[in-house]
């Protein structure tokens, strides 16, 4: 908060705000009496018969209330709220007025006290001095840490002893102002902070008290400050573009529409009608395309009703884009383009020239077991069912004819070191599920080099001689096998590649391993258009039994795959993209159906939507049908970038007000249950549950 004054029309706006203060505290009597209409008698008249009062001194609070915000705030007309603006200036003997939080007193003797004033942002703080027999230091004894507060004072160097001054620098890494002081002259309260609520910079508010551990938190406001420098460099890097982005808003009640995800219903008070909250504004931007929007870029507000994890919020954030004339290549060229300048602008340490390295989905998923590799952390996934005894494999799994892969951990050539850690981490680390695979159990190896065939007797010789070949055995090194049906890879991981994925997150967790460091842009591409369709998931509500892998708007890869469309669809590439950072999702997109009928087609005849729910599609159709270009675009969770910059677990770090776990807002206590009142505008009734 910042008040400016010099200019002769600030100086009469604040003439006049002090000429309504005095009226209102009674200093202009006669006028008072001559500006009194009827209105104002009767209001007065009937406040006081309502009240039960004619005085206000009958209501302290607000007393105090006219007082803070009719006598305090003009008394303080210009004010300070940035505090290195009084590093800069360094005028000793300045009479300056500030704003800002109050700290922790300490009290010399009963002769003097020292307090720091936070500003408001609270990442600077400066030392206040007040000395005895001065209404300012009976002022500042009688208020609490942690208030909000206005005082003016004298800038002064502050008096330090030259050893202290050569070892505290003028602004310590806590935000701390070590060479000035402000000598206390006078100060205001302008909001009591209670007595009731314990802070100090160790404590941890529960998520009721969000606000206070936003305030007591500083790593939680340099994420918030972060991420809007982040939202400022992403615009001006889509803006500066050669044609530029425009930023468009969509709505946000938009209607419910079989796209893949389960939606937020926002009911109406016309009978049976309701919006639904838009799972992305996918639809819309396209609409958009065929509208003659060449480029079109927003930070969207998403919802999507679905199960929650670390990196799931039922309401979230994403960066939007699609280019109208564009392929996909256009896209991600685009892409790599702002996050090189969005990591230059913020990051300590800039992204090479070189392009992002580009796999394909069966790559990713045969050799990591993801959809989202990490390629960091190696453990590169090796097939070996055809190499392996069958006593082995029999072991291993039920399977008639399974798919057998291992991996390997790298130990640190001390095998009694490395079966400590993976007896340890079992039952610890890894989830029940992925032990008790019904597919196959998975077996664990430690190469020994004092056992037999370095402890893996059970492979064979010609086995052991191809993995020493292949994977290069060390001493102390633990393999891990596992089974799985033979048929072609869906979905996004196969239990190998989840094991992988907790085996090397134990491994860092415990010490066995470094974490490792940078940050591995890659594309995962050429993902297969359908999917088989599940019944935990909504998919699009087809009957084929199968679902669109992402969504029904994306367009075969090649020629070859639009012929496919009509003998085998579960064998079509999309032309689909992933960006993918250290093993997360960063975001996806894809090259658009552009063609009305093809578009149509997808939806009526492969996915076999119903002729009802098909015109939940018509806004679109008809879109398309007018001319609509080729298009293609992409979305990048915001929440999930801002999080993997920062080195964040969960996104609920980078998130002002977070859901937790079960979707609520414990701070607002949402959601909330609904009345019988609005049960009954938005003509609702409860189902009585089983």
């Amino acid at each position: 908060m910042v008040a400016f004054a010099g200019s002769q029309r600030g100086l009469s706006a604040r003439q006049s705000y002090i000429g309504i203060s005095n009226y209102l505290r009674g200093l202009y009597v006669a006028p008072r009496l001559r500006l009194q209409c009827q209105f104002c008698v009767r209001r007065q008249s009937h406040s006081a018969k309502r009240l039960g009062a004619e005085d206000i001194s009958s209501y302290p609070f607000l007393e105090n209330y006219k007082k803070i915000n009719f006598m305090t705030l003009v008394s303080f007309p210009t004010a300070i709220s940035d505090f290195s603006t009084l590093l800069e200036a360094q005028e000793s003997g300045k009479h300056v007025t500030l704003y800002g939080y109050l700290g922790k007193r300490t009290d010399i003797g009963k002769k003097m006290s020292f307090v720091r004033l936070a500003d408001p942002r609270l990442s600077q703080t400066v030392q206040a001095i007040s000395f005895s027999k001065t209404d300012a230091f009976d002022k500042l004894k009688s208020i609490e840490p942690h208030s909000p507060v206005v005082l003016r004072g004298i800038l002064q160097t502050k008096v330090t002893s030259a050893k202290e001054s050569k070892q505290a620098p003028a602004v310590d890494k806590e935000g701390n102002i070590n060479s000035l002081e402000i000598a206390l002259e006078d100060i205001q309260l302008l909001n009591d902070f209670p007595n009731d609520i314990i802070m100090k910079p160790e404590t941890v508010f529960p998520a009721g008290k969000r606000f206070l551990q936003i305030r007591n938190d500083r790593e939680i406001r340099h994420a918030l400050a972060f991420r809007a420098r982040a939202g400022k460099v992403l615009r001006e890097a889509l803006e500066q573009c050669e044609p530029p982005f425009m930023e468009v808003e969509t709505p946000l009640l938009f209607k419910s529409t079989p796209e893949g995800a389960r939606e937020f219903l926002v009911p109406t008070r016309r009978p049976g009608f309701a919006y639904a909250l838009p799972q992305s504004p996918q639809q819309y931007k396209q609409i958009l395309m065929s509208g003659g929007i060449p480029r079109y870029y927003q930070f969207a507000h998403c919802f999507r009703d679905e199960d929650l994890r670390a990196d799931r919020q039922p309401e979230f954030t994403q960066l939007d884009l699609e280019m109208s004339f564009a392929s996909g290549e256009d896209v991600m060229n685009v892409i790599e383009r702002i996050v090189r300048q969005l990591w230059s602008a913020l990051m300590p340490e800039p992204l090479n020239d070189a392009p992002f390295p580009r796999m394909t989905y069966y790559e990713a998923m045969s050799k990591y077991g993801s959809d989202k590799p990490d390629p960091r952390i190696g453990m590169e996934i090796y097939r070996v069912d055809y190499m392996i005894p069958v006593d082995l494999v029999r072991r291993i799994t039920n399977l008639s004819d399974p798919i057998v892969e291992v991996i390997k951990l790298k130990g640190n050539g001390d095998p009694a070191k490395t079966k400590a850690f993976t007896s340890s981490i079992l039952d610890a680390f890894v989830p029940s599920e992925l032990i008790n695979n019904p597919e196959g159990r998975p077996e664990t190896f430690v190469i020994d080099s004092a056992q037999p065939l370095f402890g893996l007797q059970d492979f064979g010789f010609e086995a052991v001689d191809r993995l020493e070949s292949e994977l290069g055995l060390d001493n102390g090194d633990l393999l891990v096998v596992q089974a799985r049906r033979k048929a072609p890879l869906s979905g996004g991981s196969t239990p190998l590649g989840d094991l992988r994925r907790v085996l090397h997150k134990a491994a860092t967790e415990t010490g066995f391993k470094r974490a490792p460091t940078g940050f591995n842009f890659l594309w995962v591409t050429h993902f297969p258009l359908f999917s088989p369709s599940s019944d935990t998931e909504p998919g699009q509500g087809g009957t084929a039994g199968i679902a669109s892998t992402h969504h029904p708007f994306t367009a075969p890869l090649g020629p070859e795959d639009v012929d496919l469309l009509l003998t085998d669809p579960t064998k079509v590439v999309a032309d689909h993209y992933d960006l993918v950072v250290n093993g997360v999702e960063l975001g996806g997109g894809s090259r658009r159906i552009h063609s009305a009928e093809v578009q149509k087609f997808i939806l009526r005849d492969i996915l076999k939507v119903p002729e009802n729910r098909l015109g939940d599609f018509s806004h679109l159709l008809e879109a398309l049908r007018a001319g609509c270009p080729p298009h293609a675009g992409i979305a990048l969770g915001f929440d999930r970038l801002i999080a993997i910059m920062l080195g964040k677990e969960s996104v609920r770090d980078v998130i002002a007000f977070p859901k937790s776990g079960k979707g609520e807002d414990v701070m607002v206590k949402t959601p909330s249950k609904m009345t019988e009142k609005a049960l009954e505008t938005y003509h609702l009734q409860l189902r009585q549950e089983d």
